[in-house]
């Protein structure tokens, strides 16, 4: 059933995000597909996380996070941070734009569609994986302009026509 599961949830597209947080003096983070908004008043969203990896841990003391939503030339960085066994989150922006952000300090990229930094309100174990509840604290910035970064059937994909 697991692996026909998969399947069938990869042929729904999503958006494609890098989630970071700052622990002390190292930078976390992760690729996720599985960040949505849950709220308008007060601006709320939700991402999901592995409950065995290492960020969910590191989310479960630290509440305030990053979320950069990737633009269709960003594959690379998401791949990066979806890579197992990946060093600080600092080497991997190594040579992309990207800031700290102002109210959380986690990492910011830059050149995506859009990124706000968040504070978790609610925990909510959910079966392998811990649902991030989090109030938006800020939208850093938002590209219209640029195209989203989606992940369908396994993939990146653009969803540029062409």
């Amino acid at each position: 059933m697991s692996e026909l599961f998969t399947e069938a949830m990869a042929q729904l597209a999503a958006g494609v995000a890098v989630v970071t947080t700052r622990d002390g003096r190292d930078d976390l983070g992760v690729t996720v597909s599985a960040l949505m908004s849950v709220s308008l008043e007060p601006p709320l969203v939700l991402v999901s996380l592995a409950s065995g990896g290492y960020l969910a841990e590191v989310l479960l003391r630290r509440d305030r996070w990053a979320a950069s939503l990737l633009s269709s030339g960003q594959a690379a960085i998401a791949s990066r941070f979806a890579t197992p066994g990946r060093p600080s989150a600092r080497h991997l922006v190594a040579g992309a734009p990207h800031h700290r952000g102002p109210h959380t300090e986690a990492l910011v990229v830059e050149g995506g569609v859009a990124a706000i930094e968040a504070e978790t309100t609610q925990v909510v174990p959910a079966g392998d994986h811990t649902l991030f509840i989090a109030a938006v604290l800020a939208v850093d910035y938002v590209d219209s302009a640029r195209q989203p970064l989606v992940r369908l059937r396994g993939r990146y994909r653009s969803t540029a026509t062409s």
